[in-house]
């Protein structure tokens, strides 16, 4: 019987540190990153691909602010939606495109992806979430004064946006993503963490928010009750006391110690907390396997040779 693996990849596989995003390079990238994944599915994994969008939503953002004189603006759930498409269209392509070299013939397809939130979740009174570029501070200001935009300065290299990062409650296309993985088809959903919604008098509405790609994925994968949850990093595993003297690479750990390791500090909220925030939720809610490594080790992760192993 085959197995079936959740991967999870960032927004920033795509367009790499130096590069301007151009869509020759985010093919590119999504061509390295898709060989990786038609080597799973070639060892007869059924697969299910969730992406972040940071640096493409923030550019959507850019495009509608600068546009707004002549065009419509987008809101951020639209960007969100708008990136789920663009991104999920490069994977697409590089992974037929890889799928097809290796004589595998394979549906591939991506689906729009909305994420229920609650509308009184304590992120929407606290938005704490940079999203877009940086401004000065004057011009801080006036977005903040004209748009209602909530501002901070960010890692004093200027000012930017905060939005609410809620939690998620529910993937909403969840029937839809389960019956085409049983169709046998290579999945693409949930992009940017979901199109963060919520009700309203019984109606679905888009809500200003980003849901974080890893939680929203831990949450897929454990509704879908995959047997592997991998979170496809910059790193090849994860470290205690990262980037210091005395890093040390974690291979394989209980949930208990690596909740441990948590509270001890070692995992910023900024790059690696909610990875292991993710993963841990995923083994807590009876999860049996979770992976973080980077792309370039994916198959040698699944075979135990790199990555960090999470077990219950």
């Amino acid at each position: 019987m085959s197995k079936t693996a959740l991967i999870a990849i960032g927004g920033n596989s795509l367009i790499r540190a130096g590069e301007k995003g151009t869509i020759d390079e985010q093919f590119h990238n999504a061509n390295q990153t898709a060989k990786s994944i038609a080597q799973l599915i070639k060892n007869k994994w059924n697969v299910v691909i969730t992406h972040g969008n940071g640096p493409q939503a923030g550019a959507a953002l850019l495009r509608s602010e600068r546009a707004s004189s002549e065009v419509y603006t987008h809101t951020l759930d639209m960007c969100v939606a708008t990136t789920q498409s663009e991104i999920g269209y490069l994977l697409h392509r590089a992974i037929d495109k890889q799928l097809k070299q290796l004589g595998i013939d394979k549906i591939v397809t991506t689906i729009p992806t909305m994420v229920l939130v609650d509308s009184s979740d304590k992120a929407f009174f606290n938005p704490s979430k940079p999203i877009g570029p940086f401004y000065s501070k004057d011009v801080a200001e006036e977005k903040k004064n004209s748009l209602g935009w909530n501002i901070v300065e960010d890692s004093s290299r200027g000012y930017r946006r905060v939005v609410a990062s809620p939690e998620p409650k529910e993937v909403l296309q969840y029937d839809i993503i389960k019956k085409t993985i049983d169709l046998d088809a290579v999945v693409i959903a949930l992009g940017g963490g979901g199109i963060p919604v919520v009700y309203q008098n019984g109606d679905i509405v888009g809500s200003e928010a980003v849901i974080d790609k890893d939680r929203s994925s831990a949450l897929l994968a454990s509704e879908l009750k995959v047997d592997a949850f991998i979170i496809s990093t910059d790193a090849d595993k994860v470290y205690l006391n990262y980037k210091k003297d005395n890093q040390k690479g974690l291979d394989t750990v209980s949930v208990d110690e690596l909740e441990n390791y948590y509270k001890e500090g070692h995992f910023p909220a900024g790059s690696m907390g909610p990875k292991v925030e993710s993963v841990i939720r995923f083994i807590r809610n009876g999860g049996k396997h979770a992976i973080i490594t980077s792309f370039e080790y994916l198959m040698d992760a699944i075979d135990g040779k790199m990555g960090t192993h999470i077990l219950p």
